[in-house]
C-alpha cells in the first residue's frame, strides 16, 4: 500500500483499513488482483476511503465490504466468479454497501437484507428469501437490494396495472394482482420499485370526467345508443387489450329516454354530445309506421302479446301463457308448443274500445297523441321472415311500445340438463323335480296297467307327459336332466337348474334447451306387435293376412324448464323407459312391454343433483308340487316332489342436475368439452396394429385448434372449463352461475 496524504489523527483508521485489505489479497487467487482502500484527501472523514478492486474473488470483495461497513453477510454456496468494484474518490460506508449491491446485480446476484445481517444469493432465488416488505406508495429502501412493494389502489383495476408493470420487471423478479382487494405485489430492487411507484401513482387517478346523462327528445335512446357506439368505437383508440376505460360507452335509459356517457376525456365527451345533438332531432317526413328489428325474441309472439297489452284484451294473453308450465286437471304436466296462429295478421283498437285505461296509451305529448291517425291506438303487425315488428302508431305511443319491446327482447338464458337412469336387476332361480313313470301289458290288446307321476311346476318343456307324447321330438329346457327309456315307456326323469342373472343399465341423456321452452331426447327402437291374423282358403290356395302394429320402445325425456329471478329452477318433467320382455319373444299371445313412467314438477337450484323417483322392488317366488304322503318323507321324499324359488330384485332411480348457461362463455366451454369427450372415445376404440391385416383408419373427430377444427369448422374459440365439485358421471365441467353449487 502507499499512503499519499496521511495525518497522525487518520493511523487507527488506516490501520483497520489495511488489515482488511490484506486479509483480501490473501484470499484472492488472482495474481494480478489489486485491493485499494484508501483515503485519497486529507480533508476527508476519518471512516472515508477509496474502493479499488479489479478481477477480484467476489468472496473476498464481500468480506472486504462487510468489515468496513460493519454488515455481516451471509452468502450462497452458488456465488462464485470475480467482481469488480472502483471508486475515483472516497465514499462512506453507505456508498461501499450500494456499489457493492449495483456490482453484484450486474453479475447476476442479488443482496437481500434480513435482521442484522445481508443475503447474497443469486438473482433467481432472491424473491423466494424474507426480503423487507413495504406497504404504501412511497417505499424507504433504496439501492439494488431486493425489496417487495404492496400497492393498494383506489381507481384503477390491480389486473391492468399488472399488465403495465409486467414488461419493468426484471425478469427473475416477480409483480402479482389480488382483484380481492384491488392491490398489487411487486417483488424487485428497490431502486426500480421506486421508479413503479411513480407511474402507479400516475394510474392510480380518477376519472378526468364523470357519467353524464342526456336526454333524448325525439329519437329512441336505444336505437341512439346502438348507433353511437358504433360510431366512436373507431374514434377511442382502437380497443385496446388493456380493457374499456380508454372507450366511449353509450348506454339507454328506456325507461326516461336518455343516455347515459362515460368518456375518458372531456374531449371526447364533447365530441359525442355533438353527435347526439345532430341525430336528435325530428323527423321531416310526416307518418306514423315504424319497424323494429328483434335481436332475441320471436316477432310473432312479440306482436300477439303487444296487441293484448294495446287492447287491453287479457283473453289474447291468457292463450300465449297456455304454454308455461302448468297443471291441468288431471294433474299430468303440459308439455304443448304454443305457436302463434294468427303470425301475420293484423288488429288495432281505436280510442273507444272496451277494456280498462291503459298507461302506455298516456304519451308526453299530447298534441301527438291526438293526431296522426286519427286518434287510433296503434296496430302492431310480425313479419316473421325478417324477424320485425311493424307498428302504425303516433309518436308517443310507439315510445311506450318501444319501452316495452327493449325489455322484453332480451337474451334469454338456457338450461343444461344432465339427467341419469340407473337400473340394476338380479334374478336367481333354482328348480329340482323328479318324475316317473311305468306301465306293464300287451299292448296289443290296448290294455295296460301303469303308474306316473309328473308335474308341470317347471313347465311344459319339463313335464313328462310332453316329453314322452312327443317322442324324442320335446327335449327338456335349461338345465340337466336324466332320463331312462325303454319299449314299454319312460322310466323316469330328473331335472335340475340354477340360474343366476344380473343386469346393470346406465343411461345418462343430456340436452340443453331456452327457458321455457320443452326439450325432448327420444333413443329406442320402433317395435312391430302382431295384433291379429287370419288366413283366407280358396281350393288349394290359402292367403294368410297378418295386421302388425309398431309402438317406439326405449328411453323418452321430455322436460321444460322455468328459470325464476331468485336463481332456482321450475322443471316440468316426463320420463319414460319402455323395453321388450326377452322371455316373451317366443310367446303365441305376442311380446310383453316393460314400461316405468315418471311425470311430475320438481324446483332445484342451479347445479344441484336431484332426484326424481325410483323402485326398489325384491320378489321371492316358492313353489312345491309332490305326492301326498311320500313327497313329505325325508330324504326319499325328494324323488316323489318337484321345488323351485326365484327371486327377483330390480332397484330404478333417476336423478337429473339443471344448471343455466347465461354467457356464451358458458356455452362454448360445454360444447368443447362435449366435443374432446366425444373425440376422446373414438381414440379409445382404434383397433391395435396389427402385421397381417392392414390398418384402414377410422373416422375421428378433428382437433380444436385455436376453437376449430384442424380441418376447418365453426366452432368458436373454447374457453377452458372449470372443474365442477358436483357433476353426474360423464357430465361436462361447466361452472353454474350464480348460484352456487350444492353439494
Amino acid at each position: 500500500m502507499k499512503n499519499q496524504s496521511m495525518s497522525k489523527s487518520r493511523l487507527p483508521a488506516l490501520r483497520r483499513l489495511s488489515v482488511g485489505a490484506m486479509l483480501c489479497c490473501a484470499i484472492s487467487a488472482a495474481p494480478t488482483v489489486a485491493m485499494l482502500l484508501l483515503p485519497l484527501q486529507a480533508q476527508a472523514a476519518a471512516d472515508d476511503a477509496a474502493l479499488n478492486f479489479v478481477g477480484a474473488d467476489i468472496e473476498s470483495v464481500i468480506k472486504a465490504v462487510g468489515h468496513y461497513t460493519n454488515i455481516t453477510f451471509v452468502i450462497d454456496p452458488r456465488v462464485k466468479g470475480t467482481l469488480t468494484v472502483v471508486s475515483e474518490k472516497p465514499v462512506t460506508k453507505s456508498q461501499a454497501f450500494a456499489l457493492l449491491t449495483s456490482a453484484l446485480r450486474l453479475n447476476g446476484f442479488a443482496v437481500v437484507s434480513g435482521d442484522g445481517f445481508a443475503k447474497v444469493v443469486p438473482e433467481a432465488e432472491a424473491k423466494l428469501q424474507a426480503s423487507p416488505t413495504q406497504i404504501g406508495m412511497q417505499p424507504a429502501a433504496k439501492g439494488d437490494q431486493i425489496i417487495s412493494q404492496i400497492f393498494h389502489l383506489n381507481y384503477e383495476s390491480a389486473a391492468n396495472v399488472v399488465t403495465v408493470l409486467r414488461p419493468l420487471i426484471s425478469p427473475n423478479n416477480t409483480v402479482n394482482a389480488n382483484p380481492g382487494n384491488n392491490s398489487v405485489v411487486v417483488t424487485d430492487y428497490a431502486d426500480n420499485v421506486k421508479r413503479l411507484a411513480k407511474i402507479v401513482a400516475a394510474l392510480d387517478a380518477p376519472a378526468v370526467t364523470d357519467l353524464d346523462v342526456i336526454p333524448v327528445r325525439y329519437a329512441i335512446a336505444t336505437d341512439l345508443a346502438v348507433m353511437m357506439n358504433k360510431l366512436l368505437d373507431g374514434s377511442s383508440g382502437g380497443g385496446a387489450s388493456g380493457g374499456d376505460s380508454g372507450k366511449v360507452s353509450v348506454l339507454a335509459d328506456p325507461r326516461t329516454n336518455s343516455l347515459i356517457l362515460r368518456a375518458p376525456s372531456q374531449a371526447r365527451a364533447n365530441l359525442a354530445k355533438s353527435l347526439i345533438a345532430k341525430l336528435d332531432q325530428p323527423t321531416q317526413e310526416l307518418g306514423n309506421v315504424h319497424v323494429v328489428y328483434l335481436k332475441n325474441a320471436e316477432a310473432t309472439k312479440l306482436a300477439q302479446t303487444l296487441r293484448s297489452v294495446v287492447s287491453g284484451d287479457t283473453a289474447q294473453t291468457n292463450n300465449s301463457g297456455s304454454g308455461t308450465n302448468s297443471q291441468n286437471s288431471s294433474g299430468s304436466n303440459s308439455f304443448n308448443n304454443n305457436s302463434s296462429s294468427s303470425s301475420s295478421s293484423t288488429s288495432g283498437s281505436g280510442t273507444g274500445s272496451s277494456g280498462p285505461s291503459n298507461p302506455l296509451l298516456t304519451g308526453n305529448n299530447n298534441q301527438q297523441q291526438q293526431g296522426g291517425s286519427g286518434g287510433s291506438a296503434g296496430y302492431i303487425q310480425a313479419d316473421a321472415t325478417t324477424n320485425t315488428l311493424i307498428i302504425t302508431a303516433p309518436e308517443s305511443v310507439y315510445r311506450n311500445l318501444r319501452a316495452v319491446i327493449d325489455q322484453l327482447d332480451v337474451r334469454r338464458a338456457q338450461v343444461y340438463i344432465e339427467s341419469l337412469i340407473v337400473e340394476v336387476t338380479s334374478d336367481k332361480a333354482a328348480e329340482f323335480g323328479v318324475q316317473w313313470a311305468g306301465a306293464s301289458g300287451n299292448s296289443d290288446s290296448g290294455t295296460r296297467v301303469g303308474v306316473l307321476q309328473s308335474f308341470t311346476t317347471g313347465g311344459t318343456t319339463n313335464n313328462l307327459t310332453s316329453i314322452y307324447a312327443g317322442k324324442g321330438t320335446v327335449l327338456p329346457s335349461n338345465g340337466f336332466s336324466f332320463g331312462l327309456f325303454n319299449k314299454t315307456g319312460l322310466g323316469f326323469l330328473a331335472h335340475a337348474l340354477e340360474s343366476d342373472a344380473n343386469a346393470n343399465i346406465l343411461s345418462t341423456p343430456n340436452m340443453i334447451t331456452l327457458d321455457n321452452e320443452l326439450a325432448t331426447i327420444r333413443v329406442g327402437q320402433n317395435v312391430p306387435i302382431l295384433t291379429g291374423q287370419f288366413t283366407t282358403t280358396s281350393g288349394t290356395n290359402s292367403n294368410p293376412f297378418q295386421t302388425i302394429d309398431r309402438k317406439d320402445v326405449g328411453l323418452t325425456l321430455k322436460v321444460r324448464p322455468q328459470i325464476s329471478e331468485g336463481g332456482t329452477i321450475k322443471l316440468a318433467i316426463y320420463h319414460e323407459t319402455s323395453s321388450v320382455d326377452k322371455s316373451t319373444l317366443t310367446a303365441a299371445s305376442g311380446i310383453t312391454l316393460n314400461n316405468r313412467v315418471i311425470e311430475n314438477n320438481v324446483i332445484a337450484d342451479d347445479g344441484q343433483i336431484i332426484v326424481l323417483g325410483g323402485l326398489i322392488s325384491d320378489t321371492v317366488g316358492d313353489g312345491n308340487d309332490k305326492v301326498p304322503g311320500l313327497g313329505s318323507l325325508p330324504i326319499i321324499g325328494n324323488l316323489f316332489k318337484y321345488q323351485s324359488r326365484s327371486r327377483t330384485k330390480t332397484n330404478l332411480m333417476v336423478f337429473l342436475r339443471p344448471v343455466v348457461i347465461r354467457s356464451k362463455e358458458q356455452s362454448i366451454s360445454l360444447a368443447t368439452d362435449r366435443y374432446d369427450y366425444m373425440r376422446d372415445q373414438q381414440q379409445n376404440i382404434a383397433p391395435p396394429e396389427g402385421v397381417l391385416v392392414k390398418d384402414l383408419g377410422q373416422p375421428v373427430l378433428p382437433e380444436l385448434k385455436n376453437g376449430a377444427p384442424a380441418g376447418g369448422g365453426g366452432i368458436a374459440a373454447p374457453v377452458p372449463p372449470a372443474p365442477l365439485p358436483a357433476r353426474l358421471p360423464g357430465g361436462a365441467a361447466i361452472q353454474p352461475v350464480p348460484q352456487p353449487v350444492q353439494q
